[in-house]
């Protein structure tokens, strides 16, 4: 039988993930949106950072514009501290000194997973749905790792695509 495989990179689907799983933690598609995309902009800042890629403390494209929002705060999520601030509406994960739009994550999915992101979804959601929300907070990362495509190693990996597996996905149900 043949395995339903999406070829692909590591940000969007990371970003997808942590969506849904901000979703079934309570939060409403806009607000998880920006949540997962702030997660997955947090790593890859780490990981260039760590493979020598970006600078430390520096952020290219980031100037202060001294716009007033309301207080910022931060939400955990798959192992992240995510800042954001409520707007009008709702929840938005903020990158410097811009909230992040749902809108433009919602674009960048379908142009990343593109035909495959309701299946991609769909798996996603089979499998956060079988975690009790607190024990999804906990494991949410872990399950990622379990399933992520798997790249080459170094730089050599950085933006490289693999194999998203969503059987794979769906295997890690602890019911399946």
């Amino acid at each position: 039988m043949s395995r339903h495989v999406v070829t692909i990179n590591r940000a969007p689907v990371l970003t997808l993930w942590a969506a849904v799983v901000a979703e079934r933690l309570g939060f409403r598609r806009e607000e998880a949106l920006t949540l997962g995309k702030c997660v997955a902009g947090l790593n890859a800042r780490s990981k260039g950072r760590r493979l020598g890629i970006f600078k430390p403390g520096v952020d290219k494209g980031r100037t202060p514009r001294g716009t007033k929002r309301g207080e910022e705060f931060r939400v955990d999520l798959c192992g992240r501290a995510v800042p954001a601030i409520e707007t009008a509406g709702g929840i938005r994960a903020v990158k410097g000194d811009r909230e992040i739009s749902a809108e433009s994550v919602a674009t960048y999915l379908e142009k990343k997973v593109g035909a495959d992101l309701d299946d991609t979804r769909a798996a996603m959601e089979e499998l956060a749905r079988s975690y009790d929300p607190a024990e999804l907070a906990d494991a949410a990362y872990a399950l990622y790792e379990e399933f992520r495509p798997a790249i080459p190693p170094g730089r050599r990996g950085w933006g490289a695509k693999g194999e998203l597996d969503l059987d794979r996905v769906r295997e890690l149900r602890p019911d399946a």
